[in-house]
């Protein structure tokens, strides 16, 4: 939650440290704005929490509460006045270790779960390592960069040990714009893809790339211009050229003006 649409401010204390915050902003954010650490693997902040790894909890208690914590979420817990939190309380370290150690009995050859679970003293799950390793995490952000993006062409299907992210019935999705925003921004690059001067494939679905008409660079899919051009009104030539070539125009033509408007005057004195 953005600090312009959220509430009044407040004042609300993590790890002895006094933060400012405004009511209704969520915990994790306004921690990480003040430079407190909080682990976290599904959040990201283009898109809604989810709370979905578990790995940022935190312990929460209140003047009133004679020393009672709860724990919650820091991703989705509104923060507000007085509240005092403990990001690394013995629960909470514990709490993280089991999550961690789960981690890593599913993913057991991925490096960033490796680290992690190092991190909090777990060179080796204590549970049975899955025997189909796998550096899907179920983060879910690849899903939800989907949704947010208006495509939806993959999803987490099935449950238990078999959960997995998969396009419909595991075939070429339909509605897939070849956009890579899913391949970008999952945390362990679980996600593979191929992408040339002329094609990119993914989820076993190829696309045409489309040319910069000033650079001759294949900056993005014929149908990831289509999909935006008809989605934000704006004409699919637009996407022709690359934003790289977009700023050297404008920038070229910032200095053209400059050339020809006047010179502003300078300060009455």
């Amino acid at each position: 939650m953005s600090i312009e649409n959220s509430g009044k401010p407040v004042t609300l204390t993590i790890d002895g440290k006094p933060v400012q915050a405004h009511s209704g902003e969520f915990l994790l954010a306004v921690a990480q704005r003040a430079g407190i650490t909080i682990p976290t693997l599904c959040h990201h902040p283009a898109l809604e929490p989810y709370g979905g790894c578990r790995l940022c909890v935190v312990d929460v208690t209140e003047e009133g509460w004679d020393g009672w914590c709860k724990m919650v979420i820091a991703c989705q817990f509104p923060v507000k006045e007085g509240i005092i939190a403990f990001t690394a309380s013995e629960r909470v370290i514990e709490t993280r270790r089991v999550v961690l150690d789960l981690l890593l009995a599913r993913c057991p050859d991925t490096p960033l779960i490796q680290r992690l679970a190092r991190e909090y003293g777990i060179e080796k799950t204590s549970y049975v390592p899955n025997p189909n390793p796998t550096d899907c995490i179920l983060c879910a952000l690849c899903t939800r960069v989907c949704d947010h993006i208006g495509v939806s062409a993959i999803a987490t299907v099935n449950r238990g040990i078999g959960r997995e992210v998969a396009p419909p019935y595991h075939q070429p999705p339909p509605d897939c714009i070849g956009c890579l925003a899913c391949a970008e921004i999952c945390p362990t690059d679980y996600i593979p893809y191929t992408t040339s001067s002329t094609s990119r494939t993914i989820w076993g679905k190829s696309f045409e790339m489309l040319r910069c008409p000033t650079c001759g660079r294949a900056h993005i899919t014929v149908e990831q211009a289509r999909h935006f051009a008809g989605h934000g009104g704006v004409s699919e030539d637009y996407f022709t050229t690359c934003d790289a070539c977009k700023r050297k125009q404008m920038a070229g033509t910032f200095q053209r003006l400059q050339g020809v408007l006047p010179a502003a005057a300078p300060p009455a004195r």
